[in-house]
């Protein structure tokens, strides 16, 4: 017994030394690495995850052909969350719109090791009763149907991130910062192709619980800060999972954080993790990767029911 405690010892001592040893070699490296050269190695790496990275920046948002685009969305993605270390708050807004159901959603939170915040845009073939939401499996906007969207995220300390696209989920990422979601401000603009389409969605922003007062319009432009829910009825499963993942999420940023010591710029900290922890870095960027188990667990579901 104490033999085998000694020789695991020994194999944990020599494992750090390796691990040591191999990271001061990617620290020359990536230090040997011009900006554009890093810049250039970070997007060829996020491209096959559906993401891309500002370099100058520091965040990294969604891709118009990301893969995510063919899995559209369903209330249950949002409920499965938290299981997969993903804690925010939602706002969905629905909302009729020329003979079809229509959500507009807001997210803000945290992604594993990365806070963020999405605006996603879809729609239902047909209208669809109000009783239905959540068992709708909504597709993404077209391209014809893409909206023009900011995105301005503070924590805080007033930090902010800023992203402006049109776009069908316009997306921002922050690496290896932890906040909890309602310390999180989100202010976002969306522009409509037309009135008809956005008093639609004011009426659904009524429905949900907004007034006249939540959000400010220019032409066919309207601004709204997403600050708190209006509902937080969790039940206690989700409760669990919310703070059990949070609690996973603070320490893996600490630990990014540690792994990555001796970098302070992003692109330098993102490119040590991948050297160092190739799997660790390719699990960074499974912030929506989830849906497709999501929707297979829900199809099997369906199958049994």
């Amino acid at each position: 017994m104490y033999f085998l405690f000694f020789i695991l010892l020994v194999i944990a001592f020599f494992s750090c030394i390796l691990f040591h040893i191999r990271k001061k070699r990617i620290i020359k490296k990536i230090k040997c690495m011009d900006e554009c050269q890093k810049c250039s190695v970070i997007e060829e790496l996020v491209k096959p995850f559906g993401y891309c990275y500002h370099c100058r920046c520091g965040f990294f948002s969604a891709t118009l052909d990301a893969w995510q685009r063919k899995a559209g969305y369903t209330w249950f993605y949002d409920y499965m969350a938290p299981r997969f270390q993903m804690v925010f708050d939602a706002l969905p807004i629905y909302f009729d719109y020329r003979g079809r159901t229509w959500l507009i959603e807001f997210w803000k939170g945290q992604y594993g090791i990365n806070t963020g915040a999405e605006i996603g845009i879809y729609h239902a073939d047909e209208i669809i009763a109000e009783n239905a939401y959540k068992t709708t499996l909504f597709e993404c906007a077209s391209d014809e149907e893409l909206l023009n969207c900011s995105l301005t995220l503070c924590d805080a300390n007033g930090d902010c991130v800023k992203t402006c696209q049109k776009h069908w989920w316009i997306t921002a990422f922050l690496t290896g910062c932890f906040t909890q979601p309602y310390d999180l401000c989100l202010k976002s603009t969306l522009t409509f192709p037309n009135g008809e389409m956005q008093s639609a969605f004011i009426d659904g922003m009524y429905r949900a619980g907004y007034t006249q007062h939540d959000f400010a319009l220019c032409g066919l432009s309207l601004t709204f800060t997403f600050l708190r829910q209006k509902k937080t009825d969790y039940n206690l499963p989700t409760r669990f999972w919310r703070r059990f993942s949070q609690w996973k999420n603070k320490i893996s940023c600490r630990l990014y954080l540690w792994v990555t010591k001796p970098f302070q710029s992003s692109e330098d900290r993102i490119l040590c993790l991948y050297y160092c922890i190739p799997i660790a870095f390719r699990k960074l960027l499974r912030m929506r990767r989830f849906h497709k188990r999501c929707h297979k667990k829900r199809r099997c579901c369906r199958r049994r029911s």
